[in-house]
């Protein structure tokens, strides 16, 4: 007779149905796994002999083969234990053989039969929901896997023993409840910045319409204070976006005692960091650094310092918002809608722009382009806002903290957020949630400017030769600044001010 119990396999964030198949036959005492497993599953054999012994059982000193089917499909991680070690546990009746039926299982054992957590919980789940089947987990995993459904059965276990006490009736396990992380109180508050209100006010366009953003400036101006400052202007998630954001994050193992969090992702790798760990991949394609931002903010400090071939893989995903991950076996999408947030000084010297001066390394204008040619054409095309960043003075340092703060801020980001997000489900683009993802084709609705506006725009798209893509990133910024002003119609001021950020980088791209 062979038992069967239904686990998943991952790919990307979508969790695939996974039959494992065990069957005790007579024979000479043998434990076989197959059905394409990687290293970490065919160790699985030991750890779940030990956690078997721990628990009380012995295995049968019969032939045990366990297979995981589909067999074609590639078998990866620890979160095979306790399907295969429960479907033993079945086979040998330690107990009931139906128990198993219409529940998902997933988890590692310890040598000592405890239940340790594992990534990919909450899309297992939501799986497992989709196929009315309950979900059997770690403990520590419970509260992740009950936000699936309020209605899914969830068995969350801290050991072998439990669970088979509960079968028996003699320990029930109630439900886990969902949680969520409370947020600390942020120290980080723009009211800390003093000087620096231009760079501010592009601080807010950014976040209101979800913007690109290129700081140029000195060292020491205060490019990565405010960049660190963003989040605290961002509004929360919503519950579609916390859902979205938080598969990502369990697929890739950072989900802690399994709450979530409402707070949008930051996150700022070392300028070292090779390509695989920005755009994602490695032997398993996990998820890189643009989609764990997803939804949120993906800051790159010295922007120059990457690799040339690391920065332009960004360039697919700031268009349409996700990332493809191609292996020689398989194939792996995630989602990678990200507010990229770069800083840079100007040149290697970082003091081109002081007035006076002269630079070591030769003429200032070629220090200049050499270093900022390291940034290629294409993507600094896609940046929207381009400001530059002066050197903060002694007499701004001396003023008074400023009276506006972050709270001030976040309230008209959050408003202007609230008028897009109906503009767009009016339109029928519910996925589209701000201006910087809208679709060309509805610019010219949404996004259309006056008579002076248009005649400033069409002289401006001349003289400037904007191509294609900055004519209307030029008017998605414009329709955000509309927004922020609570207009519904794109004014010649508007559009003055959304090209006046793109004019610094044709400057920059001419001196390239």
């Amino acid at each position: 007779m062979v038992q069967r119990v239904s686990t998943v396999a991952f790919e990307g964030i979508e969790a695939r149905a996974v039959d494992v198949q065990v069957q005790v036959a007579p024979g000479l005492p043998a434990f076989y796994l197959v059905g394409l497993p990687d290293k970490a599953v065919s160790e699985a054999r030991e750890r779940v002999r030990s956690a078997l012994i721990a628990s009380g059982l012995a295995l049968p000193a019969r032939r045990i083969t366990v297979n995981l089917a589909p067999a074609d499909l590639p078998k990866e991680g620890s979160h095979y234990d306790l399907p295969i070690a429960l479907g033993l546990m079945a086979a040998i009746g330690a107990i009931p053989a139906d128990a198993l039926a219409g529940f998902t299982v997933l988890g590692e054992l310890g040598l000592d039969g405890s239940i340790a957590p594992v990534a990919g919980v909450l899309p297992a789940a939501i799986g497992a929901n989709s196929r009315d089947e309950g979900l059997i987990c770690p403990a520590a995993c419970g509260s992740e896997a009950a936000w699936a459904s309020p209605d899914i059965q969830i068995i969350a276990a801290n050991s072998l023993i439990q669970i088979a006490n509960h079968f028996k009736g003699t320990q029930l396990l109630s439900r886990p409840q969902p949680k969520v992380h409370e947020a600390p109180a942020s120290l980080l508050d723009l009211r800390d910045i003093k000087g620096q209100e231009s760079a501010k006010r592009a601080l807010e366009i950014a976040a209101a319409g979800g913007h690109h953003l290129l700081m140029i400036g000195a060292p020491g101006a205060g490019k990565s204070m405010l960049a660190a400052r963003l989040p605290s202007i961002l509004p929360p998630l919503s519950p579609s976006e916390l859902l979205e954001v938080s598969m990502i994050a369990s697929v890739a193992g950072e989900i802690r005692d399994g709450a979530l969090t409402a707070r949008r992702p930051f996150r700022a790798p070392h300028h070292s960091a090779s390509m695989a760990a920005l755009t994602g991949g490695g032997l398993r394609a996990k998820p890189g650094e643009i989609s764990l931002a997803h939804q949120g903010v993906l800051f790159l400090d010295e922007l120059p310092e990457f690799e040339a071939r690391v920065l332009d893989s960004l360039r697919a995903p700031m268009e349409n918002g996700e990332v493809a991950v191609s292996r020689a076996n398989h194939r792996v999408t995630y989602p990678a809608r990200f507010m990229l947030v770069g800083a840079m000084n100007p040149c290697r010297c970082g003091h081109a722009y002081d007035p006076g001066f002269a630079c070591k390394r030769g003429r200032l204008e070629r220090c200049t382009a050499d270093y900022q040619s390291r940034i290629s054409g294409p993507l600094m095309d896609r940046i929207d806002l381009r400001i530059e960043v002066p050197a903060v003075t002694a007499a701004d340092l001396i003023l008074p903290p400023p009276s506006e703060g972050s709270a001030e801020v976040a309230a008209r980001v959050a408003a202007a957020r609230d008028v897009q997000r109906q503009r767009y489900a009016a339109a029928g683009l519910p996925q589209v949630r701000t201006n910087a993802e809208a679709p060309a084709a509805v610019l010219e609705k949404i996004a259309r400017p006056d008579t002076a506006g248009a005649a400033l725009l069409r002289d401006a798209a001349e003289t400037m030769q904007l191509s294609a893509r900055g004519y209307h990133r030029v008017l998605r910024v414009a329709r955000t600044l509309a927004d922020l002003d609570g207009a519904d119609t794109i004014g010649r001021l508007h559009l003055a001010e959304a090209l006046s950020y793109r004019a610094l980088a044709e400057d920059l791209r001419r001196a390239a």
